[in-house]
């Protein structure tokens, strides 16, 4: 799977923090949602109509949003699931290390004992699967 953004040379660079809380929104929601409905979603801090819509657009440009046209409005979704995005970001960060050992074996020492049987148990199953 392509890191969202990849299409686009901003979608290197971190989101920022009103990027990162429409995100989390988008994550959070039940399905796609209005620039009104995201307006609303984020109503404790008090933005503009026109900031929310240029957010929303510019995470579509950079590739973490897709949208559809409903009616005379864009109903905005993220392009991959929150879940998804971590495990793409752990697998840039881990292909970055010089030492990948090293840099497991401190991925897997920070781990609590619920997170290293549940990491047990995907290495597990994916044994079992293969060929």
């Amino acid at each position: 799977m392509n890191r969202p953004g990849r299409q686009d040379s901003g979608g290197d660079r971190p989101l920022g923090p009103l990027e990162t809380a429409v995100m989390n929104v988008l994550w959070a929601a039940p399905g796609p949602l209005t620039v009104r409905q995201m307006v609303d979603a984020l109503a404790e801090r008090d933005l503009a109509y026109t900031t929310v819509m240029t957010v929303l657009d510019n995470l579509h440009r950079k590739g973490w949003a897709d949208r559809d046209l409903a009616g005379r409005a864009y109903r905005y979704r993220p392009r991959a699931t929150r879940e998804e995005h971590v495990g793409q970001v752990m697998a840039e960060a881990l292909s970055t290390a010089a030492d990948q050992h090293a840099a497991l074996a401190r991925f897997v020492d920070a781990m609590t004992p619920a997170e290293a049987a549940a990491l047990r148990e995907l290495l597990d199953q994916r044994r079992e699967a293969a060929p």
